[in-house]
Order: structure tokens, then sequence, then C-alpha cells
């Protein structure tokens, strides 16, 4: 028998989501956090009455807070260099683990 261990994100009573990481449950309860204030400054507005699409938009505007912050200019736009880097970085350090897994293989056997 096999033992998993889930993280359950819950609002209000109500289920909303189901994890195997207690980091991704985090984020994902962070983002629905978000997604409340900005409920709460987009009814202060009034520009919306329907309250299904203010919670429609906050939900989208808190799932895409990395580009809300850019075109509010409180973050800088990731250029192509920093991503290639970040990319060979990361494929440098798979071959490395990779080599060192080899290597302890051959030290088992």
């Amino acid at each position: 028998m096999a033992v998993i261990i889930k993280y359950v994100v819950e609002r209000n009573g109500v289920e909303k989501m189901t994890f195997t990481s207690k980091a991704e449950a985090d984020a994902y309860d962070k983002m629905l956090d978000t997604a409340d204030e900005l409920t709460e400054l987009l009814s202060a507005s009034q520009l919306i009455t329907d309250e299904q699409q203010v919670d429609a938009l906050a939900l989208y505007l808190a799932q895409n807070k990395d580009d809300v912050l850019i075109a509010l200019g409180a973050k800088k736009r990731p250029s192509n260099k920093t991503k290639a880097v970040a990319k060979v970085t990361s494929e440098e350090v798979a071959t490395d683990v990779k080599a060192k897994l080899k290597s302890a293989a051959k030290e088992v056997a």
C-alpha cells in the first residue's frame, strides 16, 4: 500500500485544488489571495457591475501577475539573453548531475 501526501487548498470551506507539492499549494493559495485583493479593488471602482466578471478579471490578473507588474513598470521584462543564459546553465547542471550519477553507479558496482 502506498502513502500519498496531498496538499489541499481550501477557501471558505470549499476545496479549490489539490497538489502533491506544498510549494505548488502555497503558490496557488497566494495567487488566490491576490485575486481576492484584486476583486476588492475592482469592486470598489464600480467600473464593472457584474460580480462574475469582476471575479473572472481578478483571477486572470492574479494568474498573470508577472505580466501585470511588467505593464505597470514595477518589474522589467526578461531579456532573451537572460533566458539563454538560464537555459545553458540548467543544461550544464543536468549534464553535471548525469556525470555524477554515472560516477556513483560505477563506484557502487
